[in-house]
């Protein structure tokens, strides 16, 4: 398969409904290679919704996405650049780390699929727990394994869903560099949170969502949960 490039992502009105209920209306919004773009919201407000959307996983009922001048038409070739973490962690927990991350590298034509999951876990700081099985680990290096399991393809776009939920000290720090890394190497990283304070710092745009629509934006957001507090009060008038 070819490997499309793309150096930004954008959408331009998108909506998504069921029904009369919009899960997501008229969003638009870009963003460029080598950013974290935080949507932050309340529970029903379109993110994970958005999310899926942007993974090509629902059509939008209206509206355009594009990756660079790609669209869906791309298919195959597009999802080949996309990683995907979300509330299912997608292991097999009978399964090793190192069995699981060669699994899926296998799956998207690695030449050497149980060096690249060495080298995965390596880089998660997993190497000592690469031959244990998943259910062995803790709930916060599953989620590490997980994020290797979505990044095993170095996709040009991460899509993230919840990130920090149960991760422990040792393990938030870790997926915090590990984002950071990511935006180093110029990959597109968009993640949905609650944890304003875990994400105040690392996001280069954040995205405020309210029933399903836009009600704030901030670039290089500061004092996050302030800001939050105060576009959702604006929002909600």
């Amino acid at each position: 398969m070819i490997r499309v490039e793309f150096d930004e992502i954008s959408a331009d009105n998108v909506s998504r409904h069921y029904g009369r209920r919009r899960a997501v209306s008229r969003v638009t919004f870009r963003v460029s290679n080598g950013s974290i773009l935080g949507l932050l919201g309340p529970n029903g407000a379109g993110k994970s919704t958005l999310l899926a959307m942007l993974a090509t996983l629902l059509r939008p009922s209206s509206g355009s996405i594009r990756y660079g001048r790609l669209d869906l038409s791309a298919g195959a070739a597009l999802r080949a650049q996309i990683g995907v973490l979300g509330h299912d962690l997608f292991l097999y927990s009978e399964l090793t780390a190192r069995e699981n991350l060669a699994f899926f590298a296998g799956l998207y034509g690695s030449p050497d699929p149980n060096a690249r999951a060495l080298s995965a876990l390596t880089g998660a700081g997993l190497s000592d727990r690469a031959d244990d099985p998943v259910s062995s680990l803790s709930r916060g290096m599953r989620q590490r394994v997980a994020l290797e399991r979505a990044l095993i393809h170095e996709p040009r776009l991460a899509l993230l869903d919840e990130p920090f939920t149960g991760l422990d000290d040792a393990s938030t720090a870790a997926l915090l560099a590990r984002l950071r890394g990511l935006r180093d190497t110029g990959t597109i990283v968009v993640l949905a949170t609650h944890d304003l304070d875990l994400a105040d710092g690392l996001l280069d745009q954040a995205m405020f969502l309210r029933d399903g629509r836009v009600v704030g934006t901030e670039v290089q957001p500061g004092a996050l949960r302030s800001t939050y507090r105060s576009v959702m009060a604006q929002g909600s008038t």
